[in-house]
């Protein structure tokens, strides 16, 4: 299965898990994943086609990231490497952002100027208004703030100058904190009932 199969799924069966923490984790090994073949390995792997159809699934719900078909490896020395690292950054972006509202990437049935996401979810934001676009079962399991700084997030991986966008590893810690926060939270409020 695809993330992006979980997130389009309408069973109860998808709808509950997709209700957990389930989307953050899969979001926060997605980044870790891609911050690994930017800065881990010897020779740098850029995968230039992120997107939710190429995070794989296992058996217990572990992202996977595949299709690595447009991928490039680029020996470390490069200098030209800052569109090649941020057009990553930016395409997390975009997944991000299907996380947040459960939206596609382009829809036919906004105007042009919001046809795509990412534009559609950046105007949302810059208007304050980006809570009306967050999809209902994410606003019912998260916090605004939390939401709200998810969204901050994306808008950074999303920023038209690729060199303000943070790198795979910001972002991967960021999600990570995020993450673990959501986890102490939920612990908290259970432990209060």
């Amino acid at each position: 299965m695809t993330w992006h199969e979980l997130i389009c799924a309408c069973s109860d069966r998808i709808v509950s898990l997709v209700t957990t923490l389930l989307p953050l984790q899969i979001a926060t090994e997605v980044a870790g994943a891609l911050a690994y073949l930017h800065s881990a390995t010897s020779l740098q792997i850029y995968h230039r086609d992120i997107k939710t159809t190429n995070i794989l699934l296992d058996d217990n719900y572990r992202a996977k990231v595949s299709d690595f078909g447009t991928s490039r490896f680029v020996a470390i020395d490069k200098s030209h490497l800052t569109t090649l690292v941020k057009a990553d950054v930016y395409s997390f972006g975009v997944v991000l952002v299907e996380l947040l509202t459960g939206e596609k990437p382009i829809s036919l049935a906004r105007s042009d100027e919001h046809r795509s996401l990412a534009t559609h979810f950046m105007l949302a934001m810059e208007e304050g208004s980006a809570m009306s676009i967050f999809d209902v079962v994410v606003i019912n399991e998260g916090s605004r703030d939390e939401l709200l700084v998810i969204g901050n997030l994306a808008m950074r991986c999303l920023n038209l100058n690729g060199r303000n966008r943070p790198t795979m590893k910001e972002v991967a810690n960021e999600l990570e904190t995020i993450r673990t926060s959501h986890i102490a939270s939920t612990v908290q409020t259970s432990m209060e009932l």
